[in-house]
């Protein structure tokens, strides 16, 4: 039975991230650069993570749907396609992106140290259309004042939640993403008092202790982004970063969440922009305005590793037709006891070292 590695999705939260979404340029010589840094991202990771075994370098790279077809082309993944607006009492806004780098670290040099190092590889094949370099903020909040993430599921409750399994075989061990960069109106938001913040958000801000159901409006981000099928919770794995640059008085959170089917959170931002039933909009939205949007699909790393400069690409995951050998390997690349990257090779060997 051959294995398959995921990328990181499920890796542990870090201090400090950088999101790069890039679109590609016309022509065959930008799709052979990109599939040339697919095949090389694994040595990257480790030739820049050996310089601080404790930082946990990771590296999530995602294709949206039509980059997919130009790169790769057949098969593709059945749930991919473009980000799709919503319009409601807000707007969550479609805006273009090719690829998604996620890069996550304890500390920003070696994010910054591996974004140089993709985009000086991928020269001018690709156009930068949103770079975000995130960090954490005191104890997990956001700029809002409120802890962000405290319901992210982890461990198995984590792989469960955002590693495709046997729904869709030949892509097994792949994700998909779907990112938004929220701007937010700091000012206005000041102005309101705290116990309404409160019931905006679902929750208590000092302690973050959620409100009960009786004490919480409909409207509560937290209550409108609880998504159920069939009495079940369907789970997403976020990794929201703040972010702001002081002097464009520019202050907001990167949304990012992973699941096995982006139809999860496609319904959440539904019930957010729209409104669960229509109209009951989650009241966050008059505070934080979403300027992007964009979905992409999350391959395997075993697939990245065996993606060749000049094609023809991968067909599958990794795994051999008719979905034999599921994920043998959802652990995200940490630093282990032992002292290693924990990254591996990628080239059909474990993922420690």
């Amino acid at each position: 039975m051959s294995s398959v590695i995921p990328q990181p999705v499920v890796a542990k939260l870090t201090r400090a991230a950088i999101f790069l979404v890039v679109t590609l340029k016309p022509g065959s010589q930008p799709e052979e650069a990109v599939r040339g840094l697919c095949g090389d991202l694994s040595s990257f990771l480790r030739a820049v993570g050996f310089r601080d075994l404790e930082g946990r370098l990771s590296c999530v790279m995602g294709f949206g749907s039509e980059a997919w077809d130009r790169l790769f082309g057949q098969p593709r993944p059945s749930e991919l396609h473009p980000f799709r607006e919503i319009k409601g009492q807000h707007h969550a806004v479609s805006t273009p992106g090719d690829i998604l780098f996620h890069i996550r670290a304890m500390h920003m040099d070696l994010c910054f140290e591996l974004a140089t190092h993709i985009m000086s590889r991928l020269g001018d094949a690709v156009t930068v259309v949103d770079e975000v370099h995130g960090f954490k903020y005191f104890d997990e909040r956001d700029l809002l004042g409120f802890v962000d993430g405290t319901e992210n599921p982890v461990d198995q409750d984590a792989i469960d939640a955002a590693i495709i399994g046997d729904e869709d075989p030949g892509f097994a061990g792949g994700s998909y993403v779907i990112t938004q960069k929220y701007l937010h109106d700091l000012k206005a938001w000041d102005t309101v008092p705290v116990e309404q913040q409160e019931n905006i958000v679902g929750r208590k801000k000092l302690s973050d202790i959620e409100l009960t159901d009786a004490a919480k409006p409909s409207y509560a981000h937290n209550a409108l982004t609880t998504i159920e099928k069939d009495g079940e919770q369907l789970e997403i794995v976020r990794d929201n970063m703040p972010f702001g640059e002081v002097g464009k008085g520019e202050f907001g959170t990167y949304f990012i969440g992973y699941a096995r089917s982006p139809e999860r959170i496609e319904q959440m931002l539904t019930n957010m922009f729209v409104g669960r039933p229509p109209g009951n909009y989650d009241r966050l939205l008059d505070f934080s305005k979403a300027v992007t949007g964009t979905l992409f699909f999350v391959p395997t790393a075993t697939f990245l590793d065996n993606v060749s400069a000049e094609g023809p690409a991968p067909s599958t995951s990794g795994a051999p037709a008719g979905g034999e050998g599921v994920v043998a390997a959802v652990e995200s690349p940490q630093s282990p006891s032992d002292g290693s990257l924990g990254i591996g090779s990628l080239k059909g060997e474990p993922v420690n070292e």
